[in-house]
């Protein structure tokens, strides 16, 4: 055996403590850091061929090998921006250099711009919320990507498109018995437009079966008192209540409405804004009109949002930031995206506490929160580091002992050559 070799070889070892002690001081030092991975150093032996019968030894070597894929705990806050996943996958972020990364770091800030921003300056990316079908996502790239934005600096105004009504008419009224109720909707520039709707007993149409008819009828009557007939009729016109069309609502002998189960207004300019036309839903298998003997009573709304300052926001578990409004209406505007790759301990660490993809993890695959395998969202939550405080002091005495025994295998080599130099006195 090379005295050379032994001492290269209690070299290899001290260099391997030392890089044990670098992670082992990179965990500690990041045990509060949101979303921390805890890095940990994996040792290799290198062996030399033995010749002539003399053992060559090889050494050790090191690989750094990153926890990304384990979950930390939770902390929960009482911030709404503050956010954490439960389960699997990575937020989206941009950073200064506009390129995007991953993620588990949820500690975002509104910043004066609107936009949400952790504290390594990265900034949280999603999708704009469409009402009716997910937005189309590049599965395996961040194409399309916006960054989510909180701005509370203009007026919100959604014009009205549907909503339902649903009433109680008296049973033991007498024909000609008339009642009516309102609701408020919105035109294209956000005023208040109240329709009325207005009900008239007309009587028993013999059967079998027998129903009980109710005529139908919505106006809205403008600032100058002249009424406008809103009602769109789903059959043929049964009667004219104040020149207005009317519907016929059919009820069975248990009450409930048979016909029709919706009805639709038609649209009207008014003040240069536009009241688009309503759907709006009358029956239903459970909680639609009926026809009792009670009293008239009457349930409904029309969507819609008024002109109204953003004053809040919340978001969901599945990623859907709401903006929240003064008039105390809600409004999805964003999807936050999430991304995962086949192997995530293998993706690369970069500063900031964000990590890019690598050839030895797999590409990037985009999906949302809570479908497809990828956790939940929680909202007002961090997720802690992985860092288990006594493992790494552990590792750390460990490493200490170690630095020391492999220092003395390269004294005793160098001691060892002394003695040879010297044979020759």
């Amino acid at each position: 055996m090379s005295l050379y070799g032994t001492m290269r070889t209690g070299v290899s070892g001290m260099n391997a403590q030392a890089n044990r002690l670098s992670t082992v001081a990179d965990n500690i030092a990041n045990a509060n850091t949101t979303g921390y991975k805890k890095a940990s150093t994996q040792f290799s032996s290198m062996i030399l061929p033995t010749t002539g019968g003399a053992y060559n030894s090889g050494g050790v070597t090191t690989d750094v090998r990153y926890s990304i894929s384990a979950q930390g705990t939770f902390t929960y806050t009482n911030s709404s921006t503050d956010l954490a996943i439960n389960g699997k996958g990575f937020f989206i972020v941009e950073g200064t250099d506009g390129q995007e990364y991953m993620t588990r770091a949820g500690a975002f800030t509104p910043m004066d711009d609107g936009t949400l921003r952790n504290s390594a300056g990265f900034t949280l990316m999603g999708y704009p919320y469409s009402s009716t079908e997910d937005p189309t996502i590049v599965i395996n790239g961040f194409a399309g990507l916006e960054k989510i934005n909180l701005a509370s600096g203009e007026l919100n105004v959604a014009a009205s498109e549907s909503g339902y009504l649903h009433v109680n008419l008296p049973s033991n009224e007498d024909d000609g018995f008339t009642k009516s109720t309102s609701l408020v909707a919105y035109d294209s520039l956000g005023n208040t437009r109240k329709l009325d709707f207005n009900y008239t007993k007309v009587g028993t149409v013999a059967g079998p079966p027998a129903t009980s008819e109710w005529s139908l009828s919505v106006t809205y009557t403008d600032d100058t008192g002249a009424i406008h007939d809103m009602l769109k009729p789903n059959a043929p016109v049964v009667a004219s209540v104040s020149a207005a069309q009317t519907e016929s609502l059919s009820f069975d002998t248990d009450g409930k409405l048979i016909t029709p189960s919706d009805i639709s207004t038609n649209a009207l300019t008014i003040d240069g804004g536009e009241l688009n036309p309503l759907d709006i839903s009358i029956g239903g298998t459970t909680g639609g009109s009926t026809q009792l003997a009670s009293a008239f009573a009457a349930t409904g709304d029309i969507d819609g949002i008024g002109p109204s300052g953003v004053s809040g926001y919340e978001i969901s578990d599945d990623g859907i930031v709401y903006l929240k409004y003064e008039n105390g209406d809600m409004a999805p505007k964003y999807r936050i995206a999430m991304a995962n790759v086949q192997s995530p301990d293998n993706l690369k660490p970069l500063p900031g506490n964000v990590y890019a993809q690598s050839p030895d993890s797999g590409v990037v695959v985009m999906g949302y929160a809570g479908n497809g395998g990828y956790g939940t969202i929680l909202s007002g939550a961090l997720e802690d580091s992985n860092v288990d405080i006594a493992e790494e002091l552990t590792s750390m005495i460990e490493s200490q002992r170690n630095y020391t025994a492999n220092s003395k295998v390269f004294q005793t080599g160098s001691e060892l050559m002394e003695v040879l130099v010297n044979l020759k006195r």
